[in-house]
């Protein structure tokens, strides 16, 4: 491929023709004078006239490029006027954030230093560029709502983790998080943003006023009489908390917003390049309109809709000319978003599918046909991030015209085929987080989004007693609050519907990458390309390691989550229609060889038997242990039978796979049905070398695991707690195996980067399963669906467990808060028709919080409206449904049951019956249970909790428990009271020593803090000082209720401790993770008790009344309890089993010694130092606080020391 004018002769890059005189009749180009009238009339002057054909120069194809250059020169003024434009201005024509020396605090910044995230308390940073004379614009896009201080600064201003933006002389800001402006001091001022938002900051420095604008609405004059004069000239400035995020346009894209009275952007558009490629645009324009029609010998104008590249060659060859000059402005964001992404639009402006405009596939051919590469490459680039930023923050209106717009041509863009794949395979994941254009913004101000309009009447429920419990009386509905209901019903119909066009095209989105029969140019199906950065965009998430740049928020997730079901379901059924063997969508599970063969990286993730690193090592034990048993039993006959078995099994379901095949494919593979010789180096190459001797001496036969072994111990993983809390056969398969362990567990660890799996490692071929390598026996052989699928609803379930349950849990705060303020109405209302009509002056304020009370409600009961639609749909017959059944008859009900239920309800309950099923299958294959993730069980116990709680913002579920936590909720009870413990005693022992190996985990990364009590619980009574019931300092004081179990006598259990003391002991490896973890979480629980009491003593310290709420008193207290209830937990570990601290042949005693010691040093440094805070806010006596005090965490300090000493004394 020659370069552009490098020579004469034409191809596909380069656009300059040949001189000979008959080319024209070899490659089929018209005659000349149709020639000349077809030029002149695509490339007009810049008034749009053609002069008269006397007049005209005769064009060819030879003079064209001259022609093109001097229209292209024409009204090119703006070179000239760049000097005027920088006045009033000093610093780069490219404006960017100064990351060099102008930030205080840590800050991270975005490649293209525009965008900026808080990394420390509070961040500032400012523009390279400011300005001192004239009027000047700059627009942010409020990535997250949380605190951040907006505006301008000078030079002189400087900030620190207390102070940014507006703290200080000379620096204004705007804070929309708490509706106020800020200039030293602050008064309240515009109104709130929200994720989404755009405000633009104007500074008139002729008047001397600083204003702002949110979404192109102008908020007022925020400041006037600024600071001017020499040496005064101001940067544009941002202050924002930590994880807070925002992106500025300081001009080098289009302003979403028009200029306002002649303010200009800080940056220069460039003119020139602008004059341009509209002028190019407009000749693309008139080849589309106009067309030769050859046998008549005339041009003909033609419908835009219906044009179609042809293969003409003089269209062709007019087409290169204009991209010669088009091709390298399209590289720069600024014509991308204001020429190119404008002009599509327009396109499809005319209504219609998207089908309908065959036209935009047309013009992405003939980019690829006529640009270099890296210029298709940088455009399409450009064009997907501006039509995300576009989607993203664009104004809710009421129709959502806007959103359906842009969705509407990223799917054009989709559809086209190369640049979907391109798209795909590096800036989808790479570059954006494509997951934004699933996602639907909830609007914070309803009057903007037209929710009044759509909404007219609001309604909420009055179910609520006084005291905020849910009233268990039946009310009858009155007629009035009958139509309101109903009235309110129709606009959340209403609001539904255009909701559904929105997630509509999401789902089209999500079809198209999806594709998987689209392979051919050298290039994977999309399906395949979508996998491999799917599963690395779940890694980043997973692995959650603070960087905040990849990090996905959860509202997306949320909605990304029920868009992927929904394209994952029609794939599955589809299938299903062409394969009727195959499995529906409401029979789907996730196959065991899954977890175990290799094929699908779960990263580091817990398995249930542990880390996989944890599972090498321990099964490589149990080879070992193997190896010794048939060494015993190598003369009985049975060895004969394993030999004769083994030739069986070869050709078994579970598949025969090659050494050279696991090492090129697997990074882990069991196969218990194969009888083959494996040496113990195979298993674990990064063994210690500690082991060589042993290693060298180990024979290469074939190793076996005779049925007769029980389950081992490594099955016992800190997540069987978990387990045991929520599905009882998943807790007896992994105490009790069905099936004892196979005859042999044969183990390959190798690698295999996601990037480098093809088509063929997915869905298998010529005999090879992909990814269904390695079908235990225990499954069916019946298809299930396609392999690919499979995958997909693997990163499903991970996705709800990475934040989707924990973003549905914070949606419902919206219908608490409707709740109390129904309430508080209700109260007020009573209120009114009691009070005195002589007591005007309070009959009117009770008013006046009547009004705001309703007010409020009314705001929030459509805001509800909005979150029921995108994320959790409202339920009609479904209700009922869950509230007669338990929960065992629930989930037994066939998939009828599921389709009473409602849209995103549907997605959550479809979800659990997977992870149900998907549990089913892997208990049976017994001891390779251990390999499934953590997170299926974690999701089947999410997934039901959000059922019950989070989907019923207006009913109530009491009927069905909380499964969870139901178990651990009952042992807490149990060790409380001295029967029902001796009944925990009586238990077979077996489970009793397994019951205290789970809670001796390690407390990362579950709930823990029940665990801690009940461990305390066990200890109450023996520690020193322990032996009271209740507090010495509230003895006096009577207990609300002296039969909670917290205030039981104490009742220790020395069996349980004894078991205790045995594991700790043993176990070298379970002692230290679980003393650490007690230790890491002690740290966390004070350090969060002397911040809070901090705070509590600098609001009693201000001269101004100020109250302390009530939560953070509470939530100090319980930081308070915690740290004593840790410190127990330690005490009772250093009497029991001391030598974990005190035997220095133990290689972790030292540090656990030492870490121990600094801790207590930094307790007693707290709490016992002469005037000291702790001091301070005891005496303060607040509400909340009384169990704060000296004695029960010096008493816990003291029972440690004592225990260390006199333990150190014994052993000399």
């Amino acid at each position: 491929m020659t370069s552009r004018g490098a020579g004469t002769a034409f191809s596909r890059k380069n656009y300059r023709l040949s001189t000979e005189p008959e080319k024209s009749k070899v490659t089929g180009i018209v005659n000349s004078r149709l020639l000349n009238d077809y030029l002149h009339r695509i490339f007009t002057n810049a008034d749009g006239n053609q002069p008269a054909a006397a007049y005209r120069k005769h064009l060819t194809f030879q003079n064209l490029q001259e022609h093109l250059d001097r229209l292209l020169a024409e009204e090119d003024g703006s070179e000239d006027s760049r000097d005027q434009v920088a006045e009033g201005r000093l610093g780069p024509s490219t404006v960017v954030l100064d990351h060099t020396s102008g930030f205080e605090g840590l800050l991270l910044v975005d490649d293209d230093l525009l965008g900026v995230i808080g990394h420390s308390n509070f961040g500032s940073i400012r523009a390279t560029t400011c300005v001192y004379k004239g009027k000047w614009i700059y627009e942010v896009l409020i990535s997250s709502q949380g605190l951040m201080q907006i505006g301008w600064c000078t030079l002189n201003c400087r900030f620190n983790q207390e102070e940014g933006v507006g703290d200080t002389p000379d620096s204004y800001a705007y804070d929309g998080n708490r509706v106020r402006k800020w200039n030293v001091t602050t008064t309240n001022y515009g109104k709130s943003w929200a994720a989404g938002d755009i405000v633009s900051c104007l500074i008139d420095l002729d008047e001397g006023t600083i204003a702002f604008c949110l979404n192109g609405i102008s908020l007022g004059t925020a400041f006037d009489n600024i600071t001017r004069g020499v040496g005064m000239a101001y940067f544009p400035a941002i202050s924002l908390s930590f994880k807070e995020s925002v992106a500025f346009n300081f001009g080098s894209r289009p302003l979403r917003y028009p200029l306002v009275e002649g303010y200009r952007p800080l940056q220069d558009p460039p003119v020139t390049d602008l004059v341009k490629a509209h002028k190019l645009l407009g000749y693309l324009k008139n080849v589309i309109h106009i067309g030769i029609d050859v046998t008549e010998g005339k041009l003909v104008e033609k419908d835009m809709s219906m044009w179609q590249l042809q293969g003409e060659p003089t269209v062709l060859i007019t087409l290169a000319h204009i991209f010669n000059y088009f091709s390298p402005l399209m590289c720069k964001v600024y014509l991308v978003e204001d020429v190119l992404m404008t002009f599509l639009l327009s396109i499809l402006e005319r209504g219609g599918a998207v089908e309908a405009h065959p036209l935009i596939q047309q013009l992405l051919d003939l980019m690829w046909l006529l640009m270099e590469e890296y210029e298709v490459h940088e455009c399409l680039k450009q064009l997907l991030m501006s039509l995300l930023r576009a989607y993203r923050f664009s104004p809710i209106v009421p129709d959502l015209g806007l959103q359906i717009h842009y969705l509407r041509l990223t799917i054009a863009v989709l559809k086209h085929e190369k640049s979907r794949k391109y798209l795909l395979s590096n800036v989808l994941f790479d570059v954006l987080r494509s997951v934004v254009f699933f996602y639907i913004k909830s609007p914070l101000r309803v009057e903007e989004a037209g929710l009044q309009e759509l909404i007219p009447t609001t309604w909420w429920p009055n179910r609520f007693t006084k005291e905020g419990k849910e009233s268990k009386e039946v009310k009858e509905e009155s007629a009035e609050e009958r139509l309101r209901r109903r009235a309110y019903e129709r606009g959340c119909q209403r609001l539904k519907k255009r909701i559904e066009v929105v997630e509509g095209l999401q789902v089209q989105i999500l079809k198209l990458l999806l594709n998987n029969k689209d392979r051919g140019g050298g290039v994977e199906a999309s399906r395949y390309i979508f996998l491999n950065k799917f599963r690395k965009f779940l890694q980043e998430n997973a692995s959650n390691r603070g960087n905040l740049t990849v990090l996905c928020p959860p509202e997306y997730m949320v909605c990304f989550l029920h868009r992927l079901i929904a394209a994952l379901r029609f794939f599955w059924d589809d299938h299903k229609a062409k394969t009727p063997a195959a499995l529906s969508s409401e029979e789907a599970y996730v196959p065991p060889q899954l977890f175990y063969n290799g094929k699908v990286d779960y990263f580091d993730l817990q398995r249930l038997g542990g880390l996989l690193s944890h599972l090498k090592k321990t099964l490589k034990a149990l080879l070992a242990a193997s190896q010794l048993l048939r060494s015993r039993k190598k003369d009985e006959p049975r060895a004969a039978s394993w030999e004769a078995k083994s030739d069986s099994c070869v050709h078994s379901s579970f598949g025969v796979l090659c050494a050279d095949d696991l090492a090129a494919n697997a990074n882990v593979l069991i196969d218990p049905a194969e009888l083959q010789a494996v040496t113990m180096d195979d298993l674990d190459e990064d063994e210690e070398s500690a082991t060589s001797a042993a290693q060298s001496q180990r024979p290469s036969a074939a190793l076996a695991i005779g049925g007769a072994l029980a389950r081992p111990g490594w099955l016992s993983s800190p997540t069987l707690g978990r387990a045991n809390r929520f599905l009882s056969t998943a807790a007896v398969s992994l105490m009790n195996p069905r099936r004892p362990l196979g005859t042999l567990e044969k183990i390959k660890v190798r690698t295999l980067s996601v990037e480098q799996r093809t088509e063929e490692d997915i869905e298998g071929s010529h005999g090879n399963e992909g990814l269904l390598l390695g079908r235990p026996p225990e499954e069916p052989d019946q298809p299930i669906t396609e392999n690919s699928l499979l995958e997909v609803l693997d990163g499903i379930v991970m996705m709800y467990n990475l934040s989707v349950h924990q973003q549905l849990g914070k949606m419902v705060g919206v219908s608490d808060d409707v709740n109390e303020y129904a309430m508080a109405l209700k109260d007020t209302e009573e209120k009114i028709s009691r009070c005195p009509k002589r007591r005007r002056d309070i009959h009117e304020e009770l008013l006046k919080s009547q009004k705001v009370f309703s007010e409020k409600l009314n705001h929030l009961s459509r805001r509800l409206a909005w979150i029921n639609v995108t994320i959790y749909s409202k339920r009609s017959k479904g209700l009922t449904f869950l509230r007669t059944l338990n929960l065992a008859e629930w989930l037994a009900q066939s998939p009828k049951g599921c389709g009473r239920l409602l849209e995103k309800m549907q997605d959550i309950y479809w979800l659990l019956r997977v992870c149900i099923r998907t549990i089913e299958h892997g208990d049976r294959t017994g001891s390779l249970f251990a390999f499934m993730p953590e997170f299926y069980l974690s999701v089947a116990m999410n997934s039901y909790s959000a059922l019950k709680n989070y989907f019923s913002p207006v009913n109530s579920m009491e009927e069905l428990p909380d499964i969870r936590d139901s178990l651990m909720q009952a042992l807490a009870s149990y060790v409380c009271y001295p029967h029902s413990l001796r009944a925990v005693e009586r238990i077979p022992e077996e489970q009793r020593i397994s019951m205290m190996k789970n809670l001796l985990a390690p407390y990362e990364q579950r709930p823990w803090a029940q665990t801690n009590w009940i461990l305390v619980r066990l200890w109450r009574g023996c520690g020193f000082g322990y032996r009271y019931t209740r507090l010495p300092h509230l003895l006096k004081t009577k207990p609300e209720d002296a039969s909670l179990p917290s205030l039981q006598k104490p009742c220790p259990s020395t069996l349980l401790q004894r078991h205790m003391a045995d594991l700790l002991r043993s176990d070298r490896e379970l002692a230290p993770s679980f003393l650490n973890s007690v230790l890491n979480q002690l740290n966390w629980a004070f350090s969060e008790f002397i911040g809070m009491i901090q705070e509590i003593q600098q609001a009693a310290e201000r001269l101004e009344r100020n109250f302390v709420d009530s939560r953070q008193l509470k939530v100090c207290a319980t930081c308070f309890d915690l740290s004593v209830s840790l410190l127990r937990v330690l005490e009772m570990t250093v009497t029991l089993a001391p030598e974990i601290f005190l035997d220095w042949n133990r290689p972790s005693s030292e540090l656990l010694l030492r870490r121990l010691a600094q801790l207590l040093n930094q307790v007693l440094n707290r709490v016992t130092a002469e005037r000291n805070l702790f001091d301070r806010v005891v005496n303060l006596r607040l509400p909340g606080l009384e169990s704060v005090d000296h004695y029960p965490i010096l008493v816990a300090v003291t029972g440690i020391l004592v225990r260390l000493l006199v333990d150190t004394d014994a052993q000399g």
